[in-house]
Order: structure tokens, then C-alpha cells, then sequence
């Protein structure tokens, strides 16, 4: 790479090659300068002051804000440098809630590692005495504004990299804080679940929501036969809470681990990612030949799925109507484990272990309920496994190896690939090739589907059918495909998405690496996990094979549609949130129209004007035929009915007007008071 100059660190004579801040200059200098709010992928925001230096003709400046120029010359640690970041590490320290010995970040937290890289012994400012609510109602993650230094990470990973804002700073000056809209609990508002707010959190504000306890309480009951699935990404990413290199694969080590802590049985998620795979592609294969509702989008992703349900609900025909890997584990669990282990159904437990905060929420989905009964009970986050396995005092690094249990144990290198992104295209590609072409596929390495880039484009031809996919990770990335295909501009037939970077290798609820090339270590931990199998293709799966023959039936067939497909409906973004535009004491009418996004773009907002207006201006005794009746009618704004696709959304009383017109809406509201007022008059 050609220099663009030289700059002057410590001494040492640095080449400039097209470095974007001096920060990164700095490290090229083999020196790790502190930060909090610095992120590479992220947008640059210097609050935490902590990567200052001293500059020559600039005096002591935030590194990752500088630009690098020839000739600069620049000091890293000068008397008066460290102790303004003693000075500012303190002032941190002081409006943190200091409870580290039970925090869930205890032995991972940056703000503690700083403290004692920096020799900061003691806090000579006045701690805060303000204790904030801690938000625990979502299923996923866990928001303790106590504990946060209010560095942005979390704000600026869900608005840049996921596009969806469901937690800002709120208020001003010393009363700021992180939140979500209105105040409201992540649960309530359009948070997906992601997790990627709890990935960039260097201290423990955004934590997943453990189920530890539940899960113990489980395997402790003799009655309970609990059982486990290990998700393809938990393998290359677990051993890194133990010391390990990021993407070891350590899966002989985990099911050791499993066994030990009381799980009667280990499974393989890959397994039911071998499932999803002969679904999904016959699914897609069918679309694709009749050209019915392409491009088709995969659906293995909860996050993503949320996302296309609060913000593109008129594309939701266009997902896949396969459950995820985690799902359809769950519902095969429950129909063959029962008479296969000899267990009385209701005795059976069935735990996911997840990289994925959303999993959590998934589980919980009403349509994955069936008579009260769960198709997975509990969801163990990677880091959550750890906790657990460090609290057996279990030798992690020192257990021999154990294989998973059969049949649902086994399975092939399209399952496990499954983590990446770009791995369930390349999985369905090497089902399809065959499935098309009628020929074998020999080089299942399709390494066009693999890369980092956030939205690639892969156009092949397979026997006679013209195929064009589209890969995308972050949900950020995900709205720009949605966008032009809203816009009939994509032509993709087929789209892989993951809400997370890199895949769900780099999960929620995956342990937080501060390692700038764990996500690429994690992504060729799972190719090579791919290479140790003798089988590569999913429908090479001798005992998927087998589950068809006795249990399934035909793929895509009546039985495999009841246990493994499902189905989306649109999502309020925000729940229970409700703006008077006409307030009357006593109102015998409400009328509520929906503000959401895809209702105001559809013309709610002229709506509400307009029905606000005739209710105000007209009298509305000359409608009901008595007076007295002036205020007997509220107009409110809402913002959602779960109709998405059918806005404007607009009720009267207990009765709902889709695709709402004023004149639509004046008819049904006249018609209404009408019927009241004959009540009334009578």
C-alpha cells in the first residue's frame, strides 16, 4: 500500500496507509491506547476522553477524531495525558454503580480492566445517590441504567448498524440517561432483540436475561428429563470464556460439560438445520417455478423476522414459512423424544443453547405455544452456559471430549456452516444444485456466498432456472434490500438475512470480545468444523433421511407443514401508547387512528387531521337529533392495530375500518352516533 507520510508516535516513525483516525495509527504502533465509545464498524463519537494524547501544535486531543496527517507528532503518555484519564476514568467511576463482585460482567468488564491497567485505587468524587428502575421485562435482554457511563456504543450499534433507534439518550446535562421511547421497557417498544446493544456494552447496563436458575431447577427435579441443543455457533465461541482462542471449536468439551451439570441427553441444532434446509429449498424451488411470492427471504432469524413485522409487514408473504433450526428441533423433540427416550411428555424438558439474545423471545412466541406447552422451555445464551459451567467448578479445558446423542446429534456441514453469514445460502445452494440439476455435487465449497461485505449478490445458473440471491447481514443492511424490493428494483430470487454482523457467530448472547478479528476467527472456526465431517449436504443426513421416512412424510408434505412451517403477521412497534387530539370527560365514542410508520405513510396523519376537524367543527346534535351531545366524541392517535398492510388503520369504538378513507371513516363514525343516540333517545 502506497504511504501518505509519516507521523511521529512515541518516537517512532509510523507510515500513514489510509488509516481513518489516529487512533488506529496508534495501534499500528503496537500501542492499545483505552477507549470505551471507540468501535471500528461504528460511527466516531469521542465522549469517553480516554484515548486523548498530547499533539504537537493541537495540545491534548480525542485520538479517534483526528485525522492523520504527515509530519504530526504526537505523545501517548505524558505525565498531564495519564492524568486526565485518571482523572476521567474516575469521574466514571463515580456515576457507576459499583456492585462488581455480582455484576454478569464481573470478569469481562472494561471498565474494571481500565481501572486497574490506569492505577486508579480510589474515587475522590461525590458518588451519585440517583437510582434508576432496572428494566427486566423483556425476555431477552436485561437494562440497568445504573451502571452505564453513557458512551453511546449501545445507541449508535441499534441506530447505525441496525437501523431501528429503540434506545436514545433522554433528558439533558447530569439527568441524561440511556432509554427506550416514552420511557418504556425494551419489551414494549420496536427493539428487535438483537442483542447487538449487549455486544458493544463495555460494562454491564445491557446484559442478556439469564434462565440459569430455571434451567438448574429443571435438571435438579428427578422427575424432568431435560434434554439439550447446541446451536452451531456455540462451538467456536464458548471457550473463549475460558481462555481459549477465538473460534476453537470445543463442542466434544461442551457436551462433556452438559453431561456433567445433569443434561440426560445433548442434541445438535445443526441437525434441525439439516431439517430447515430441505424445507426452505423445496419451498424456495416451488416459488421459484410457479413465481409465486419472490423473492422468497429466509427466516431463520428472530431479530430479522421482528424487523420485517414492525417495518415491512407487506413483505412478510415473502419469508419463508419454515421455523428456525431452534423451532423445529423443539417440535420434532416433542413429537419423537416422548416414545424414543420412554418419557412421559409433560416430564420432558427441552433447553436451547443460543448465541442469539432473540432466541429467547422466539421461544416465546405465541405461535410456538401449543395447548400451554412450549416447543423449547428455556434458551441458555452462550455466555449464560459459561456462567453456569464456571459456577460447577467444571475443568472446561481439562474434560476429554464427548460425542452428541443420536439421532438427533448428527449432522452434516450444511447444518454447521448454518452460523455464518452466507452459510444458509451456500447450505440450500448444495441442496438445490442436486435437486435441480438432477447431478452430484462434488465441490460443495461455494465461496462466492462467503465474505464480509454487508449486502453481496450472487447470480448462477442451475441446470435451466436463472438464479439471483441476495445476502445480507445487519438489519441496517437488511432495510436497504427491503427497500428496493419494495421498489421492484432487487430481481433477487432468493434472500439470506441476519440481524447480526458476521452471522449469529457474533450473537447477543455470544461472549464480548474486544478481539478486533473474532468475528473472522469465529466464521473459519465453523468452515473448518465443516472440513472435520465426512458428510457436507444436507440431504446426505442418513437419520433426516430416516425422521421423513417414519415421522414426516413427504418434504414440504401435510405433516412436515403442521410441525415445522409457521406463520408472521404485522407487529406494533410501540405498545400502549396513546396521544389525546380531542379529550371529553365522559366520551361515549372513541375514535383511535393508527400514526404507526406504514399507516402514516399510507395518509393516517391527513386522516387524524380531518376527523379531528369534523368532530370539532360540526354540531354533532344535527347528526344525533337531540342536544346536548357536543362532547360525546375523543379522537386519538395510536400506534398500531397490527394491520400493517392494510393502512390506514382506523376504529370506532369496538369497530375497525382497514384501508380507511375520510369519507370511509366519517360514515362509520355517523353511524355510530347514530346508534348512540337512539340508545340515548330511547
Amino acid at each position: 500500500m502506497e504511504t501518505q507520510g509519516i507521523v511521529n508516535i512515541d518516537g517512532m516513525m509510523i507510515p500513514i496507509e489510509g488509516e481513518k483516525n489516529l487512533l488506529e495509527m496508534i495501534r499500528k504502533a503496537d500501542i492499545e491506547l483505552p477507549t470505551f465509545c471507540y468501535h471500528s464498524h461504528l460511527s466516531t463519537y469521542g465522549a469517553c476522553r480516554l484515548c486523548i494524547c498530547d499533539i504537537e501544535g493541537m495540545g491534548i486531543q480525542a485520538t479517534c477524531s483526528i485525522t492523520p496527517k504527515a509530519g504530526m507528532v504526537i505523545k501517548t503518555n505524558t505525565a498531564e495525558v495519564r492524568q486526565i484519564r485518571k482523572v476521567n476514568l474516575e469521574l466514571l467511576l463515580a456515576n457507576h454503580d459499583i456492585s462488581c463482585p455480582s455484576c454478569a460482567r464481573s470478569n469481562n468488564c472494561k471498565l474494571q480492566d481500565l481501572t486497574r491497567r490506569l492505577g486508579v485505587t480510589k474515587v475522590r468524587f461525590k458518588k451519585t445517590d440517583k437510582i434508576a428502575p432496572i428494566d427486566n421485562h423483556s425476555w431477552s435482554i436485561i437494562h440497568d441504567p445504573n451502571k452505564c457511563i453513557l458512551c453511546g456504543d449501545c445507541v449508535r450499534a441499534c441506530k447505525e448498524m441496525q437501523s431501528v433507534g429503540a434506545i436514545d439518550f433522554i433528558n439533558r446535562g447530569s439527568h441524561t440517561i440511556v432509554g427506550a421511547a416514552f420511557s418504556k421497557s425494551l419489551n414494549d417498544v420496536e427493539c428487535v432483540y438483537c442483542g447487538q446493544c449487549v455486544s458493544v456494552c463495555p460494562v454491564g447496563a445491557l446484559v442478556p436475561k439469564p434462565e440459569t436458575e430455571e434451567v438448574w431447577k429443571a435438571i435438579q427435579n428427578p422427575e424432568k428429563y431435560v434434554v439439550a441443543q447446541l446451536a452451531p455457533a456455540v462451538r467456536v465461541a464458548l471457550g473463549e470464556g475460558f481462555g481459549m482462542e477465538a473460534g476453537t471449536i470445543s463442542t466434544g468439551q461442551i457436551v462433556a460439560a452438559l453431561k456433567r451439570m445433569g443434561f440426560d441427553q445433548v442434541y445438535d441444532t445443526s441437525f434441525a438445520a439439516d431439517l430447515t434446509v430441505l424445507e426452505e429449498a423445496t419451498e424456495f424451488i416451488q416459488r421459484k417455478l410457479k413465481g409465486e411470492n419472490l423473492p422468497q427471504f429466509t427466516s431463520c432469524c428472530p431479530s430479522w423476522v421482528k424487523f420485517a413485522e414492525q417495518y415491512y409487514p407487506e413483505l412478510l408473504p415473502n419469508l419463508s414459512s419454515c421455523k428456525s433450526p431452534q423451532q423445529m428441533f423443539g417440535s420434532i423433540a416433542r413429537e419423537i423424544l416422548p416414545q424414543l427416550l420412554n418419557v412421559k411428555p409433560e416430564n420432558l424438558v427441552i433447553v436451547s443453547i443460543m448465541p442469539c439474545t432473540a432466541k429467547k423471545f422466539e421461544a416465546k412466541r405465541e405461535e410456538f405455544i401449543h395447548n400451554g406447552v412450549a416447543e423449547v422451555d428455556h434458551v441458555l445464551s452462550t455466555e449464560g452456559l459459561g456462567r453456569m459451567i464456571h459456577e460447577t467448578g467444571i475443568q472446561f479445558t481439562k474434560l476429554k471430549p464427548e460425542s452428541f446423542d443420536l439421532p438427533m446429534g448428527f449432522k452434516t456441514g450444511a447444518g454447521v456452516i448454518f452460523g455464518n453469514t452466507g452459510g444458509v445460502s451456500e447450505a440450500v445452494l448444495r441442496f438445490a444444485y442436486e435437486k435441480i440439476t438432477g447431478e452430484t455435487l462434488h465441490d460443495v465449497d461455494l465461496k462466492m456466498t462467503r465474505g464480509m461485505d454487508g449486502i453481496r449478490t450472487i447470480e448462477m445458473q442451475l441446470g435451466s432456472i436463472h438464479l439471483k440471491l441476495g445476502i445480507a447481514h445487519t438489519l441496517a443492511n437488511a432495510r436497504k434490500v427491503c427497500e428496493s424490493v419494495v421498489a421492484g428494483e432487487s430481481g433477487y430470487d432468493l434472500i439470506e438475512i441476519m440481524a447480526c454482523p458476521g452471522g449469529c457467530i457474533a450473537g447477543g448472547g455470544q461472549p464480548v470480545s474486544f478481539d478486533p478479528d473474532f468475528r473472522a476467527k469465529r466464521i473459519q472456526g465453523l468452515y473448518n468444523a465443516d472440513k472435520q465431517l465426512e458428510l457436507h449436504k444436507s440431504q446426505d443426513n442418513p437419520y433426516v433421511k430416516e425422521l421423513y421416512k417414519m415421522t414426516l412424510g413427504e418434504i414440504g408434505g401435510h405433516k412436515a407443514h403442521s410441525l415445522l412451517h409457521t406463520h408472521y403477521h404485522g407487529r406494533k412497534r410501540i405498545t400502549d401508547q396513546v396521544l389525546t387530539i380531542r379529550n371529553t370527560d365522559h366520551p361515549k365514542i372513541e375514535v383511535y387512528v393508527c400514526v404507526g410508520t406504514n399507516c402514516y405513510l399510507r395518509g393516517a396523519q391527513d386522516l387524524l387531521k380531518k376527523m379531528s376537524n369534523y368532530v370539532t367543527e360540526n354540531k354533532l346534535s344535527d347528526i344525533v337529533g337531540f342536544e346536548g351531545q357536543e362532547d360525546m366524541v375523543d379522537v386519538k392517535a395510536t400506534f398500531c392495530f397490527e394491520r400493517c398492510d392494510r393502512g390506514p388503520v382506523l376504529r370506532v369504538n369496538d369497530k375497525i375500518l382497514e384501508h380507511a378513507t375520510f369519507e370511509k371513516a366519517k360514515e362509520l363514525l355517523d353511524s355510530e352516533i347514530q346508534r348512540i343516540g337512539a340508545v340515548v333517545l330511547k
